[in-house]
């Protein structure tokens, strides 16, 4: 589809984009569209490895990055950097093929902007997916982990600044990722013959890994996943009332529970080697979604 004329010269690059720019985005988006722009009942990010879904979307209108206000260009392999309209599951959907860290030296605002964006199309539930490394013991690359709870040692904070129009200055985060949801996700998991673990996935800057000392921290805090992504944006979706669903690849044993180096090829290979039990369950999640 043509891009707007009026629209091509667009740039909006906050340094703390809010709920003002997310309109401004969201507004791009319908016009990129045209009239069969539906709202979606989900908005989905996808992490490393893990792109293959977008492939699967039906009708799509692929945005790079860098042409939404607001978005900067992905620079992380892996990350194809396109937002992504269309339908899956016969579901009107908003797909991040991709995502923005903040080792890539964007605020943690930033980094949760997308959500925003995808709350102002209309969506309300966010369904976050990332690549992780395992860190509880009998994890094994290839696994799926539904995410029950978060750590945020990432020591960043998305809501830090004036209060956001229509958002919430103190959420309640006992419960980030919504119960029910995560019954979907069984559910569906269960309907396409994919096992699914459950546990809590502990959000760290990066861009390093973590060392053997760090991951035996990791453990006796209780994490069972650790990965450099995700936190920042289901904070921000709980703050604007967006029910959240999450689920981690676990790509590797963290550092110092195998012999193995760690490096991100092997995060690529693993997201691939998943990839079709992966893209079974977020399709069935979504023609499940009321």
């Amino acid at each position: 589809m043509n891009t707007p004329r009026s629209m091509e010269s667009i740039v909006v690059t906050p340094a703390t984009p809010g709920a003002a720019d997310a309109r401004i985005a969201a507004d791009y988006v319908r016009q990129r569209v045209g009239a069969d722009f539906q709202a979606p009942v989900c908005g989905i990010v996808l992490g490393s490895g893990l792109g293959g879904l977008a492939d699967r979307v039906e009708g799509a209108t692929r945005i790079p990055f860098s042409h939404v206000p607001g978005f900067p260009a992905a620079t992380v392999a892996g990350h194809a950097g396109q937002l992504i309209i269309g339908t899956l599951a016969g579901r009107p959907v908003a797909l991040m093929a991709g995502r923005f860290h903040m080792y890539e030296g964007h605020d943690a605002a930033l980094a949760a902007f997308p959500v925003r964006v995808m709350h102002a199309l209309g969506a309300s539930v966010y369904f976050a997916s990332n690549a992780a490394g395992g860190v509880r013991r009998t994890f094994e690359p290839g696994q799926l982990m539904v995410i029950a709870d978060h750590m945020n040692l990432m020591f960043r904070n998305p809501l830090i600044g004036p209060l956001e129009p229509g958002d919430e200055r103190f959420p309640d985060m006992s419960e980030p990722y919504d119960r029910a949801l995560q019954t979907l996700l069984h559910d569906a998991g269960r309907a396409v013959s994919v096992t699914l673990q459950v546990g809590v996935y502990c959000g760290l800057l990066g861009p390093t890994y973590e060392t053997p000392a760090e991951v035996r921290m990791l453990e006796r805090l209780g994490a069972d996943a650790v990965g450099m992504s995700t936190v920042p944006e289901v904070i921000v979706a709980r703050a604007i009332g967006m029910r959240v669903a999450a689920v981690s690849c676990i790509t590797n044993k963290a550092a110092g529970l195998s012999l193995q180096s760690l490096n991100h090829e092997e995060v690529m290979q693993a997201g691939k080697d998943v990839a079709e039990d992966f893209e079974s369950l977020v399709t069935e999640f979504v023609r499940r979604l009321p």
